[in-house]
Parts: C-alpha cells; structure tokens; sequence
C-alpha cells in the first residue's frame, strides 16, 4: 500500500487499489483458518472474537489519526495529506 503515496492520476490509484484488493482477498480467510487450526474447539470462539474485534477497535483509533494526519501533514515536503495516510 506505501505505492499509493507516489501516484499521480486516479486511474493509477485504482488499479493499485484493485491490485491490493487482490493480494489481500485471502488474507481473512487464511487467518480464520490458522486460527481454527492453532487453537482447540474449547477456545476457538474466545480467540476468533478476539480476531474479529479488532476490525471495530481499529476503525474507533485509526479514523480520528488519519484525520489528523491528513490535516497535519498536507502540504509537508511536497504531498498532500492523503499521500501521507499511505506512508
């Protein structure tokens, strides 16, 4: 994802978000499944709510510091604020 901060045009930027959307389509599943296998039936659910948690978790922390970062940074060095959400 750090490839997103040196395009230029939207059409780029979408190919690259297309690429990256194909390269992580099997990430979740693959996780579910090393965690179904890592860990016994008795503490699966306790491990996989776990997992399934920090999707909630991360979008309360990350939304108000990518705000702050698009807003801090625009313009620092030559890109804009959302270039630097990709850093």
């Amino acid at each position: 994802s750090a490839a997103f901060m040196f395009t230029s045009s939207e059409p780029v930027f979408y190919v690259l978000r297309f690429l990256l959307g194909v390269a992580e389509a099997g990430f979740f599943p693959g996780i579910i499944l090393y965690l179904t296998s890592w860990y016994p039936a008795k503490r699966r659910a306790k491990i996989i709510t776990t997992f399934m948690s920090a999707i909630p978790v991360s979008a309360i922390l990350g939304n108000p510091l990518s705000g702050w970062i698009m807003d801090g940074f625009h313009q620092v060095n030559g890109l804009s604020g959302w270039q630097w959400m990709f850093l």
